[in-house]
């Protein structure tokens, strides 16, 4: 996650919150909350190499697999949970969309857009995408899933989620006009209706 990403997730995590960020890799994100915004909560990371950079950050780490779901999580016991850059890897993306909104009373989702419009134009090509965003051939992609910013807002209301903040982000800047054309990276906050 880029300095500048990492600060346009962290203005959306109201001051003093308790958060669940959901595969949060080494985390950056969490610490930063903990430091400047006086959030606490955990985060939950699969990979061993990521657990350890969280506990030498100082940042309460679970590791667990999320496609086994948030059953270790009471409802509602989350002011906000994070799913940067997770959501894409998941084999229940739906599921753990719903879980999101069961532990958390806001939830903010941030996935690769594939309708940026680099995207769309390789495809025009014949070629999948290959970019800074999403920087994989099509054969060793970590991503399982593609999805664009509509198709989440789709998503959002089949699960009766209010969707109360929707952007994209593109060199780390935010994007409100045509965020689906023009930015490589959706973004949402939603709640439960």
């Amino acid at each position: 996650m880029t300095p500048d990403n990492l600060l346009a997730f962290a203005a959306l995590v109201p001051q003093g919150s308790r958060v669940l960020d959901l595969g949060c890799g080494d985390g950056a994100l969490l610490a930063h909350l903990q430091q400047h915004k006086a959030c606490t909560g955990y985060g939950v990371e699969l990979d061993d190499t990521n657990v350890h950079a969280c506990v030498q950050r100082g940042v309460n780490v679970l590791q667990l697999n999320l496609d086994l779901g948030l059953s270790v999580f009471a409802d509602q016991s989350f002011d906000v949970v994070l799913q940067i850059d997770t959501l894409q890897h998941l084999r229940n993306a739906e599921t753990m969309l719903r879980e999101t909104a069961r532990v958390g009373k806001t939830g903010i989702v941030a996935f690769p857009n594939f309708g940026h419009w680099p995207n769309r134009l390789s495809i025009l090509q014949g070629r999948m995408p290959v970019t800074k965003r999403l920087p994989y051939q099509w054969y060793d992609t970590p991503n399982i899933r593609v999805g664009t910013f509509k198709d989440f807002e789709v998503l959002a209301e089949k699960n009766r989620l209010q969707v109360t903040e929707a952007f994209g982000v593109q060199d780390g800047q935010r994007v409100d006009v045509w965020p689906n054309l023009m930015a490589g990276t959706a973004v949402f906050k939603f709640e439960r209706t």
